[in-house]
């Protein structure tokens, strides 16, 4: 059976999709991270976030319909689903830090947290970057793994942020603000969320490597 599947043509358009949802998913960070920025425009990149969340459902179904299609995939159809789904995990974690903003009426960020959103733009685009890689993954393994853990280390830099934000966050605001101390916190822990799904993505991406070297 072994040799009957590597003779049968597997379904490419797979790549395409992943393709496609990375770059749904850089549109979406984009638009959070203007969304930092705060002033009248945040309630403009909402609604921009809301839109790319959307159009990566969308994505999202199609894989998931695929694979249930398709006889001969490219990789482990258990593989598929888990990196489709940790993508899609990560812009709807964009969405839910949005709907946080939105929820409070905040206009204004602090510098933590617009570097945490930077954070949040590079893990995408190392995304974006790695997807076409995954077609000759066993011949770019080396490439694959080492973007994967630049995802990771972003992931640390976030933490390392998170941390250091609220703690300046309490020192500014808890004794005589308390209600800015709750929402600020409130979005820390989102942005930190969105991070950590990059992270899931990483290493998704370094089991497929494994699987394939």
């Amino acid at each position: 059976m072994q040799w009957f599947k590597v003779l049968m043509p597997k379904e490419e358009r797979f790549f395409d999709l992943f393709e496609q949802h990375s770059k749904v998913v850089v549109a979406g960070a984009e638009a959070l991270r203007l969304m930092l920025d705060g002033g009248d425009a945040v309630s403009q990149y909402y609604k921009t976030v809301m839109e790319r969340e959307s159009d990566a459902d969308a994505v999202t179904r199609e894989v998931l319909m695929a694979v249930r299609r398709t006889f001969i995939t490219p990789f482990d159809r258990g593989n598929i689903k888990d990196l489709i789904t940790a993508m899609d995990n990560s812009i709807d974690q964009m969405q839910k830090t949005a709907k946080g903003v939105m929820l409070f009426n905040l206009h204004t960020f602090t510098p933590h947290m617009r570097e945490m959103g930077d954070v949040i733009v590079k893990s995408a685009r190392l995304v974006e970057e790695v997807m076409p890689m995954l077609r000759s993954v066993s011949a770019q393994a080396a490439r694959v793994s080492a973007i994967a853990e630049q995802i990771s280390h972003l992931e640390g830099r976030a933490d390392d942020l998170h941390d250091a934000g609220l703690k300046t966050l309490y020192e500014e605001t808890a004794a005589f603000n308390p209600m800015a101390f709750i929402t600020g916190r409130d979005i820390y822990d989102h942005l930190e969320k969105v991070v950590d799904r990059f992270d899931d993505v990483a290493n998704e991406i370094q089991g497929i490597v494994i699987d394939h070297v």
